[in-house]
C-alpha cells in the first residue's frame, strides 16, 4: 500500500486510436487513465526522464548520477516510473545508465516502487504479460560488469545489444541462462543505431507492444535522430542544478544536434502535477499527428 496523493491532472489531449490500458484501482486512482495509440505490427516506443528546471538529467558525480538526486527522491516520480515499466515489454538502457545505477538495480516496476508491486503485477497480468520486462543493455564496447544483480539474479530476462566485436568478447565469458547477447553493426561514429536496438528487442520478444527507453542521453539522441520515439514522459523537478565547465551534466539528449536545421517538435499529450513537480507527456512523429488531428 502507499500513502501517495493522486496526481492532479492539468491537461489531457484526445488521441485518435488510443487504447485505454487496464489499470487496477490502486494505479488509476493515483495516475488517472493511461492511454496509448498502439500500432499493429510495430512497438510503441516511449521514453522516461526526470529533469531539473535548467535541463540537467544527471549530476554527473559518482554516487549521485541517478535520476533520484534530480527528482529529489520524489515518490510520485518513482510511481510513474514503475507504471511505465509495468506496461513495457522491454526497458532499454545504455551502458552509462547501467554504471550510474546502484549495483542491485533491476529495471522492473517492483524494484523502483515496491509499495505498488501487487498493483503493477495485476496490471501486467491484465495485459497478458507473463514475465518481467526484458532488460536491454546497449553497449558498443561490451565493457560492462557481468557480476551485477541484473545479470546474475535471474529476476528479469536480459538482452545485451552490442557490436559483433562486443558479442564475440562477451560470449567468451560464462553468461547466466537469463542473459542473451545480440550483435549488430555499429554506425560511423562507433555507436549502435536506435533502429538496430529496437529491432533486436522485437526479435527477442514474444510480444512487443510497448518499449520503454530510460537513457542515457546519447541513446536518446539516436532515438530522436532516427525518428524511433513515439512519446516522451518528462518529469520536471523544481530544482536548479547548475553547470560548470569541469562537469558535463547533460540534458536528456546528447551527441546529436537538431535545431535550427532539423528541429524536433513535440505535441503536449498530457500534464499532471504533484506539489511543485510537473509530469509531462510529449508525442512525436506519427503520435504528434494523432494528437494534433484529434485536438
Amino acid at each position: 500500500m502507499t500513502t501517495l496523493t493522486p496526481l492532479e491532472s492539468l491537461h489531457e489531449a484526445e488521441v485518435s486510436h488510443a487504447v485505454n490500458l487496464p489499470l487496477p484501482l490502486a494505479l488509476s486512482s493515483l495516475y488517472g487513465p493511461l492511454r496509448f495509440p498502439l500500432h499493429a505490427g510495430r512497438p510503441y516506443v516511449i521514453a522516461n526522464f526526470v529533469s531539473t528546471l535548467d535541463g540537467v538529467v544527471s549530476l554527473d558525480i559518482p554516487g549521485h548520477s541517478g535520476g533520484a538526486e534530480v527528482s529529489g527522491f520524489n515518490p510520485h516520480d518513482r510511481m510513474v516510473m514503475g507504471l511505465l515499466r509495468a506496461v513495457a515489454d522491454a526497458v532499454i538502457v545504455g551502458a552509462g545508465t547501467l554504471r550510474a545505477a546502484s549495483a542491485d538495480h533491476v529495471w522492473s516496476a517492483t524494484y523502483i516502487f515496491p509499495a505498488l508491486a501487487e498493483a503493477y503485477q495485476e496490471l501486467r497480468t491484465a495485459m497478458g504479460k507473463t514475465e518481467p520486462p526484458l532488460n536491454v543493455i546497449v553497449t558498443a564496447r561490451a565493457e560492462i560488469d557481468l557480476s551485477l544483480r541484473v545479470f546474475q539474479s535471474g529476476e528479469v530476462p536480459v538482452l545485451i545489444v552490442t557490436t559483433s566485436q562486443g558479442q564475440e568478447r562477451l560470449c567468451k565469458q560464462p553468461l547466466p541462462a537469463s542473459v542473451r547477447v545480440a550483435g549488430t553493426e555499429s554506425t560511423a561514429d562507433g555507436r549502435l543505431s536506435a533502429r538496430a536496438v529496437r529491432d533486436a528487442c522485437v526479435a527477442h520478444l514474444r510480444r512487443s507492444d510497448v518499449i520503454l527507453v530510460e537513457g542515457g542521453p546519447h541513446l536518446m539522441g539516436s532515438f530522436f535522430a532516427e525518428k524511433c520515439l513515439d512519446e516522451l514522459f518528462l518529469t520536471f523537478a523544481p530544482q536548479v542544478a547548475g553547470r560548470e565547465s569541469s562537469a558535463e551534466r547533460p540534458g536528456f539528449v546528447a551527441g546529436k544536434s537538431f535545431a535550427p536545421e532539423r528541429p524536433v517538435w513535440g505535441a503536449l499529450a498530457g500534464a499532471k502535477r504533484a506539489g511543485s513537480h510537473l509530469f509531462l507527456r510529449y508525442a512525436f512523429e506519427e503520435s504528434t499527428r494523432q494528437v494534433e488531428g484529434a485536438a
